[in-house]
């Protein structure tokens, strides 16, 4: 019975070293959620703190826009269609495909590439070779006046773009709908730069309290919900998660834009702090008092203008 002990004690510590619930740690439990207005499914300008710009979303209450009336269809690429040369066509196809298959049957039976499968075939042969160089002369006709011009930093161009931060441009507002101007910019000042590292420190502090009515004074209802499911589900499996001496080491801007009654703020913040995740017994099941741990997120802001910020949108950095 003592022989079985050690091995069923390790399992249990290792299935509670890889039970999901320990990914819920800190703030936002390392996940991207949250709105960021008309950019929400816009990946945030890179920044020197996060040089490869932010995850997409996973979770956010902002629907997503329908696709522009006349947009391709997913996997679409101008002059390169499902059939040879673009021809979509079940004839034109058929018909090609035939002509080749005879050819090829011509050259199986001794007779040639266009000598037809009896042998007789030289009127047939010569139709063949008029059809080819018709389809051939489309086909390149269509790759010639078809290429679509590449734009350097957008969706992967070319022009000396290093990759980094390459996505939806500033302004292409919703999943795939037509592009509508950027937003006007507002200006951030030295004091919002200490509210936003007041707001990043208060709120792992009230994460670490479990105090749900402070976290819902600093951050929009829709945050505030996803908070206190992730409490919730670390107190059904008698867990609880600290995050304490936080220290910003780096931050900067993305994007800061005002629309319609509300502006918003995007930054990248690299910070470190101490988590630890606990049992019941008190016990560490994650993390370490004495390492630190550090972290880049890029944290969304709102407020009506004049107003006080708020936390809307939390993103892991790339």
């Amino acid at each position: 019975m003592n022989r079985l002990r050690l091995p069923l004690a390790a399992v249990l510590a290792l299935a509670i070293a890889l039970a999901p619930g320990l990914a819920l740690a800190r703030v936002g439990g390392g996940a991207s959620m949250g709105s960021r207005g008309g950019n929400t499914y816009s990946a945030p300008p890179s920044t020197g703190t996060a040089p490869y710009s932010a995850a997409p979303m996973q979770r956010s209450y902002t629907p997503r826009s329908e696709p522009s009336i006349g947009a391709p269809s997913p996997g679409y690429s101008p002059g390169y269609g499902g059939g040879f040369g673009g021809m979509r066509g079940g004839f034109a196809s058929g018909l090609l495909g035939g002509l080749v298959g005879a050819g090829i049957g011509g050259m199986l039976f001794g007779h040639g590439m266009f000598g037809g499968i009896d042998g007789g075939g030289s009127i047939i042969g010569l139709l063949i070779q008029f059809a080819l160089i018709f389809f051939i002369g489309r086909w390149l006709l269509r790759m010639f006046f078809n290429r679509q011009p590449m734009f350097a930093g957008f969706g992967g161009g070319t022009s000396g773009g290093t990759g980094a931060g390459m996505g939806p441009r500033p302004g292409m507002f919703g999943g795939g709908g037509s592009a509508r101007p950027a937003p006007p910019p507002i200006a951030i000042s030295p004091a919002d730069y200490q509210t936003f590292e007041q707001l990043l420190k208060g709120m792992q502090a009230a994460w670490s309290a479990e105090d749900l009515n402070a976290l819902r004074s600093v951050a929009t209802p829709e945050m505030a919900s996803y908070f206190g499911e992730q409490l919730a589900e670390l107190r059904s499996r008698g867990l609880r998660n600290t995050v304490t001496d936080v220290h910003l080491d780096k931050g900067d801007l993305a994007e800061a834009w005002s629309e319609g009654s509300r502006e918003y703020a995007t930054v990248a913040m690299k910070f470190s702090m101490i988590d630890v995740t606990r049992d019941g017994r008190g016990q560490i099941v994650d993390g370490s008092p004495n390492e630190r741990q550090l972290v880049t997120e890029v944290w969304t802001f709102v407020r009506s203008p004049g107003g006080r910020w708020i936390l809307s949108a939390i993103q892991q950095a790339k």
